[in-house]
């Protein structure tokens, strides 16, 4: 009766009183709650392509301990989990109670697994990241990698690019499964899950990307990459009237790499052209220069929007002038002249251009900048995206006023010019650039971004000047192989030096070749433009850069149907189909 009674105490003991401690204790060696990872959001371009997007799968895992058979077990899953029967069977016969046999097994594969019900195996859900298109706008989509915390794998984290930007977006929400497992994670033979909270999937998103344009794009910035021994390029085409971005290329030469930024983007090789790949940044917002003549649409803008010319101002042009002790000329020598407004533009005469800005004045200079968008953020909000380093009072030096009109002193990056000519070819109107359009709902519904915001940085009458002014550098000038026979393009050419890092100096031999318009100039349609870094020997933005634009620009009004110009078979064109002759041959 004594130990009847004893072990009656006991049982009170560990069923009643001391229930819930125990039974914690047993929840934690056999009850585990895993992360049911969300399918990541995919990116698709305007027309609906897909341009990355995340498969789900499940990897396939085994207790060998609870294999009696392993040797069947190993032929039935070999054609299903594409790994080699011998492998299966090595791994299913150790002591360990945990053996990975494959990742990424396919959703179909995986249901025949688990129909035909193999003892000792269990499945995790994963994900794989695909990109139909390979390494296309690799540097404007960016990259995800996959982090391992303990046995939950997390796959698809943007790392790089709109991946890492709009990272909450496409991750979705996780879910969790409480199931019955061993203390290796297999889960327990015969014992469904305990407690299910379904995962959300992440939404996707239609980007303003052309996948089309885009690789036309690349291609001609790759092609002149090569052919003029670049270390990197830049091309970008938008929409005038609403600042989407069609194409965003970003390429580095692999061949001639100097180890700094830009560096290639490992494994992303161009197709098609050897010795160049995808650069590991969007080098169109995240790499600033000198931009050289390109940014002569500062000092005239102004000087045309206060008055103090009219493109047909005559204007005395030196060949040379001197202030403070340092020397500014043209790129090449000339007499002293008489230079209309227009001319000084077509011929991007640099004194031209400095006797302008004395008459503006360091104050309305500086403020243009400003106006046009200069040392601000764009707003895409794209990572490492800078706003440009701008001259201002507080160190302006007597030279500045020669410097900065002609491209020197600031540094900004390429979209910001781009965006300052499409607000020309806008009617004088700044849109904000633009790379996402829509949201991509699971059920494939679309929800429309907001329009790009804008603002007027001058007036009808100026823009409309300067459009017939930047015609004429086409026509006449420095961009004469930026011309498209049957449309009138505008545009200008911009050649700079490169600064040498931490000194008041330029690296020998070492430019930037910009060109940067818009067309058709009479109704525009599309802006683009077109940098390289250090081309050799020919480095002039009118050489090398226009070139590139004209082929990028000829693809794309065709491709949407653009309307020629009325006249266009003038002097432009003429002058196109001599560059295209020139080309072929």
């Amino acid at each position: 009766m004594i130990f009847l009674a004893l072990m009656g105490a006991r049982l009170v003991d560990l069923q009643m009183l001391r229930h819930d401690q125990y039974q914690g204790l047993a929840n934690q060696q056999l009850r585990k709650t895993i992360s049911l990872p969300a399918t990541r959001g995919g990116f698709y371009d305007r027309n609906g392509a897909v341009l990355a997007m995340s498969i789900p799968t499940k990897e396939i895992i085994a207790d060998p301990i609870q294999i009696h058979h392993p040797e069947e077990e190993a032929k039935a899953l070999a054609p299903l989990i594409g790994v080699p029967a011998d492998e299966i069977l090595r791994k299913l016969k150790t002591n360990s109670q945990y053996q990975v046999l494959a990742t990424h097994v396919s959703q179909a594969k995986a249901a025949i697994i688990s129909r035909d019900a193999f003892e000792g195996i269990t499945m995790v859900d994963t994900s794989k990241r695909t990109v139909p298109s390979g390494s296309l706008a690799a540097s404007v989509i960016g990259m995800t990698s996959t982090n391992q915390n303990g046995k939950e794998y997390l796959a698809g984290v943007g790392s790089a690019g709109l991946e890492y930007q709009f990272q909450d977006l496409l991750a979705g929400r996780s879910g969790s499964e409480t199931l019955l497992q061993t203390p290796f994670g297999v889960s327990l033979p015969q014992e469904g899950a305990l407690r299910v909270l379904p995962a959300v999937a992440g939404t996707g998103l239609e980007v303003t990307l052309d996948q089309p344009l885009q690789y036309v794009t690349e291609q001609a910035l790759g092609a002149a990459i090569t052919s003029s021994h670049a270390i990197s390029g830049t091309a970008i085409v938008i929409d005038t009237r609403t600042g989407e971005i069609l194409s965003m290329a970003n390429l580095v030469s692999t061949e001639r790499n100097t180890g700094q930024i830009p560096t290639p983007l490992a494994g992303n090789p161009l197709e098609g052209i050897a010795g160049v790949a995808q650069a590991q940044n969007n080098l169109a917002v995240t790499q600033t220069y000198e931009p050289g003549s390109v940014f002569k649409i500062v000092p005239f803008s102004a000087a045309l929007d206060s008055g103090v010319v009219t493109p047909d101002t005559t204007i005395g042009v030196p060949d040379h002038v001197t202030v403070e002790g340092k020397t500014f000329h043209d790129a090449e020598q000339h007499a002293p002249m008489s230079m209309t407004a227009t001319q000084i533009l077509a011929q991007s005469s640099n004194i031209g251009t400095y006797e302008i800005a004395r008459q503006l004045g360091e104050t309305r200079l500086l403020a243009q900048v400003q106006r046009l968008g200069f040392g601000q953020a764009t707003g895409l909000s794209f990572p490492g995206e800078s706003p440009g380093l701008l001259m201002n009072t507080a160190r302006w030096t007597p030279t500045d006023i020669a410097a900065l009109p002609i491209g020197q002193v600031d540094a900004v990056t390429p979209l910001q010019v781009l965006d300052a000519y499409n607000a020309v070819a806008n009617g004088g109107v700044l849109m904000a650039p633009k790379l996402i359009r829509a949201k991509v709902g699971v059920d494939g519904n679309l929800s429309p971004t907001k329009a790009s915001t804008h603002r007027r940085v001058m007036s009808v009458g100026t823009a409309n000047q300067l459009n017939a002014m930047l015609q004429e550098v086409v026509s006449t000038g420095t961009g004469n192989a930026a011309a498209i026979p049957g449309y009138r393009v505008a545009g200008k050419t911009g050649t700079s030096q490169i600064p040498t890092p931490g000194q008041a100096s330029y690296v020998d031999g070492a430019y930037n070749a910009t060109f940067v318009g818009f067309a058709p100039a009479d109704h525009p349609v599309l802006s683009a433009l077109v940098v390289l870094e250090r081309p050799t020997p020919n480095y002039f933005g009118g050489e090398v850069s226009a070139p590139v634009f004209a082929k990028i620009m000829s693809y794309a009004l065709h491709r949407y149907g653009i309307p020629t110009s009325p006249g266009g078979s003038g002097s432009q064109t003429a002058s196109a189909t001599a560059n295209f002759a020139r080309e072929a041959t």
